[in-house]
């Protein structure tokens, strides 16, 4: 199973009007820059994509016109620095400047494609308004292994004799400004979570099994609402637990107010005792101060009694929260379990309609798996339907993919087909120039391996480093 994705966003500094330059990437910094390297052969795979729907690729430019929009929509000049102000509580609290460019550092696999990370921008546009405004993919970038992998290490390879480990990385630069206002995209924690959740969707899943084998629709997508969905009762349940101690400390304060009520009914009996005897004084001496007691009496029954009323309603109060808090969850629950129930009904209809489809037409799976196939090697709708529907062989030139060797190779002029394979007649196989696909690709493997070997065992001129 493929690794999950990351994404790391922070300010893009604008220094250059040119296109992207290459630097270390934030998650390659702690591998040491004396260990990083650019293998050559591969950057060919190496691709770039700039949003033409903005005209000018100058990125200062691009950054000098947004602090035109906010000017025009705010009536104030875009805060670029930090600053700092006093808040309510008198304490000095520091405020980042504007960063209205910002640059995601992606982790992607040897296979992914810049279709690929465009959808990715696309979906981010939609979901949250910030707009891809460049992307670059590496992919001949990566590190020298002192020895030989990990078993489980499937992405090194060799090169002249030594493993070489890639580091294959998409740099995706945004625009985090609402053009319409003038202020700043607020992304929260919950949307950088889901953010990662997207990218791994995209980017990190089998390419085509949920539509073109197991024709799902797309139920990725879904399983990602899913995941909002439940972040969502999550923060419901936080919230339910900040209510729970909100009603804690009022109960604690209610325990401390009642300790308070029987202090002063002490109080009160200990004042009623003084009035007597006041009382029996006063008839002997006749003292002014006993109505002055009396009255001060009076008055502290009546603030014992509306202390009562006050702690009663409280807790009418805190239990209709509770209850209607309670109402919220379970009608939350009940509408993530129905479209649970209504998902899994789909989908084993939909494997119901598969299973009988390959029973009907038993080449149909093997259909599925030639579509995959060509597909993943790079060839366009057009093609497939002309190889699989149309049955017709095509002539190609340019570069295809190979999922076991993870690289692209040259082609030119050369004859693809769909045919059947001459041990198995249940079985379909692509071929190029009448040779089996896979076949063709061992060779040009062998051939790529053979040429950096003896590149590698030719002197090389150094320039400061030493590998």
């Amino acid at each position: 199973m493929a690794t999950k994705s990351s994404i790391h966003i922070k300010p893009c500094k604008v220094t250059s009007s040119g296109p992207h330059n290459r630097r270390t990437p934030e998650y390659m910094r702690n591998i040491g820059e004396t260990r990083i390297y650019v293998i050559p052969e591969l950057s060919s795979d190496n691709e770039q994509w700039i949003n033409p729907d903005f005209g000018n690729p100058d990125l200062q430019t691009h950054y000098d016109n947004i602090k035109r929009i906010v000017k025009e929509k705010t009536g104030r000049a875009m805060q670029e620095k930090e600053r700092e102000r006093k808040g309510k509580n008198g304490k000095i609290i520091k405020v980042a400047g504007c960063s209205p460019i910002r640059e995601g550092v992606l982790l992607i696999r040897p296979e992914t494609t810049l279709a690929d990370v465009r959808e990715f921008g696309e979906e981010c546009q939609r979901y949250w308004g910030i707009t891809p405004l460049q992307i670059f993919l590496h992919k001949d970038e990566g590190h020298w292994l002192g020895g030989k992998p990990d078993a489980e290490d499937k992405e090194s390879f060799q090169v002249g004799g030594k493993w070489f480990k890639p580091n294959y990385h998409a740099h995706i630069v945004f625009d985090w400004m609402n053009h319409e206002t003038g202020k700043s995209r607020k992304l929260n924690d919950e949307d950088m979570a889901a953010m990662q959740t997207l990218a791994s969707d995209i980017l990190m899943m089998e390419r085509g099994q949920s539509k073109n084998v197991t024709a799902k629709e797309h139920l990725e997508r879904n399983d990602f609402i899913i995941e909002k969905q439940k972040a969502e009762l999550q923060r419901i349940d936080a919230a339910k637990r900040h209510r729970e101690q909100q009603v804690e400390l009022a109960e604690q304060e209610l325990k401390q107010v009642k300790s308070e009520i029987r202090t002063d009914k002490l109080k009160s009996a200990a004042t009623d005792a003084a009035t007597a005897i006041a009382s029996g004084v006063g008839s002997l001496f006749g003292s002014g101060k006993l109505k002055e007691l009396e009255h001060s009496n009076v008055e502290l029954h009546q603030e014992i009694a509306k202390r009562d009323k006050s702690i009663d309603d409280l807790k009418v109060r805190m239990q209709q929260m509770q209850e209607q808090h309670g109402k919220q969850i379970r009608n939350l629950q009940g509408v993530h379990n129905q479209e649970l129930e209504a998902k899994d009904k789909e989908i084993s209809r939909l494997n119901t309609i598969l299973e009988k489809a390959f029973n009907w037409f038993p080449l149909l799976k093997e259909m599925l798996r030639m579509e995959r196939l060509c597909y993943a090697i790079g060839f366009t709708k057009d093609m497939v339907n002309s190889l699989l529907t149309k049955k017709e062989a095509i002539r190609c030139s340019g570069k295809i993919y190979s999922e076991e060797h993870r690289r692209r190779f040259e082609i030119k002029n050369d004859i693809f087909k769909v045919e059947k394979s001459s041990v198995d007649d249940n079985k379909l196989v692509l071929t190029i120039n009448r040779q089996p696909i896979g076949e063709w690709f061992k060779e040009q493997w062998d051939k790529l391996r053979q040429g950096l070997r003896q590149s590698a065992e030719e002197p090389r001129k150094s320039r400061g480093f030493k590998i």
